[in-house]
């Protein structure tokens, strides 16, 4: 099987980030960003949808958190597309209902070729360390356009932003693990009948 992984650096006047993901890993990470609750929610895309993640996060945070959040997410999008290739023998699609304590998230995601975004989360900014529930929504919105796949996130129950937050990405990584899966019953061929999703 060819190996699914990618390596990224990027580097503007506001951050450097570099990038080592692979797609069929164990869940192993090393994460640095500069702030603990980010760090915890990416944490949960490696551990819970088996991806390796090596994330160093250099930015300008004291003009705020913007430019980390949305370039990490455009590095991280654009790992996630470049490891997945052309989708020979994937799923494609995948989804996940993720229970954390009083909240209940729903994430749904096809690796289509086309990055789109329809989040209703209710993410408010307490409970979030250093991050706002704007943030968090402008980070799932980027990544879903940097790494070309379409994505419905939906806030079913909760009232805890951290417990929210974090069913949201436990939500999204299982749904990429399942999207992202070989199918052993395909012909090694995109899943789509354009015969391709890029």
């Amino acid at each position: 099987m060819v190996a699914r992984t990618s390596k990224i650096v990027r580097e503007t006047g506001e951050t450097k980030i570099s990038l080592e993901l692979n797609l069929d890993g164990d869940g192993s990470n090393t994460i640095t960003t500069g702030s603990g609750m980010f760090d915890h929610l990416i944490a949960q895309i490696s551990r819970h949808g088996l991806i390796d993640i090596k994330l160093d996060v250099s930015g300008d945070t004291e003009v705020g958190w913007h430019h980390t959040i949305e370039d990490t997410a455009i590095v991280l999008g654009r790992g996630i597309n470049e490891a997945i290739g052309e989708g020979k023998g994937i799923v494609r699609m995948g989804h996940s209902f993720v229970p954390l304590d009083e909240c209940l998230a729903l994430v749904a995601i096809d690796f289509s070729g086309r990055g789109y975004s329809v989040i209703k989360s209710t993410i408010t900014s307490t409970d979030l360390g250093q991050l706002s529930g704007g943030l968090i929504e402008h980070f799932l919105e980027t990544l879903a356009r940097e790494g070309k796949f379409n994505m419905h996130i939906t806030m079913l129950a909760g009232s805890n932003n951290h417990h929210k937050a974090e069913s949201i990405f436990k939500g999204l990584a299982r749904a990429i693990r399942q999207a992202a899966s070989i199918d052993p019953r395909s012909k090694q061929e995109p899943t789509s009948t354009k015969g391709t999703i890029s």
